[in-house]
């Protein structure tokens, strides 16, 4: 998925605006509005802050700014989750592999996303599955990352 194809999926349910915003503000959500600062210096930060801002807008409420709150910072991690899980699914890993990705830089890249984002998702998988999981018709291991595919008899 690319920022056009999110962006456009995004507006069918509500308003997204790129405006230029505090640099210490990357995106923002509320009302039915979605801003994305428009000073982010790439397409891959672009898409994963408004993969963010998607996923307050589908599982919080109300102003959760304030992070010393605990209920606040567990909106903002089932944001996040919904983020990992709608650019970077399970399914991505498997066909990254079979396009020959071999590396966490490579797969940022194939995925759209930045390296940052990729880590911390890929670190989610691991605390939510361990270190393996058996998806489909291979083996996903998170630590290292890499594809194990059985043989069919």
């Amino acid at each position: 998925m690319n920022y056009e194809s999110l962006l456009e999926e995004a507006q069918k349910e509500l308003y997204v605006y790129e405006k230029p915003l505090n640099p210490s503000i990357k995106g923002l959500q509320g009302e039915n509005v979605i801003w994305i600062n428009r000073h982010l210096p790439t397409r891959a930060e672009k898409i994963t802050i408004l993969a963010e801002e998607l996923g307050h807008y589908h599982t919080s409420c109300g102003d959760i700014l304030d992070q010393s709150s605990i209920q606040n910072k567990k909106q903002e991690l089932r944001a996040r989750q919904w983020a990992y899980y709608k650019l970077f699914p399970l399914d991505k890993i498997i066909q990254a592999h079979r396009e020959g990705i071999r590396n966490k830089y490579e797969l940022a890249n194939y995925i759209g996303v930045t390296e940052e984002f990729l880590e911390v998702a890929l670190q989610r998988y691991q605390d939510k599955y361990g270190d393996a999981i058996e998806y489909k018709d291979v083996t996903i291991c998170f630590n290292p990352l890499g594809i194990v595919e059985w043989f069919n008899f």
